[in-house]
């Protein structure tokens, strides 16, 4: 797979992201969704990166800078053809990578509680990500599952 910084221009980026959003809201109450929209995503302390086999779009998955030690991983993707294929895991270790790169000593996300996002928590325990209370600028709530893993 070829994983790119992407400039979220692109067609099959926004409609994917957008596919991201509409589950977001459709998954957890509206106060609790935390996944950013496609300006959001061009912010400067962000990296926005897209992966892509033969041509095809196959994921996405963000690193936004907290402070100078620690970043959170965002807007986490596999375009539905390629589920199950390991597409995660590749984009997973290939943000991970970039965060050490980048000289951050930890990486933490927020992903929701309900049964739509336990593959999601299955994933990141696996790649050493463990649970933990809220970080950065979110709060405690019954839709919120926190996880850091130091790099």
């Amino acid at each position: 797979m070829k994983i790119i910084i992407d400039d979220l221009d692109g067609g099959d980026v926004l409609a994917l992201l957008e596919e991201h959003l509409s589950d977001m809201y459709a998954t957890s109450p509206p106060e609790c969704v935390h996944a950013l929209d496609v300006n959001a995503l061009k912010a400067p302390n962000i990296t926005f990166f897209s992966g892509w086999k033969q041509q095809q779009l196959a994921g996405c998955v963000a690193i936004k800078a907290l402070d100078a030690q620690s970043a959170e991983l965002k807007s986490m993707r596999t375009a539905k053809p390629y589920r199950g294929c390991g597409v995660a895991s590749q984009l997973l270790l290939f943000a991970l990578e970039h965060a050490k790169m980048k000289g951050f000593s930890s990486v933490s996300l927020e992903t929701g509680t309900q049964d739509y996002f336990l593959a999601a928590r299955t994933l990141y325990k696996k790649f050493g990500f463990v649970d933990c209370g809220p970080f950065g600028s979110y709060s405690l709530n019954p839709n919120s599952h926190f996880m850091t893993r130091a790099l």
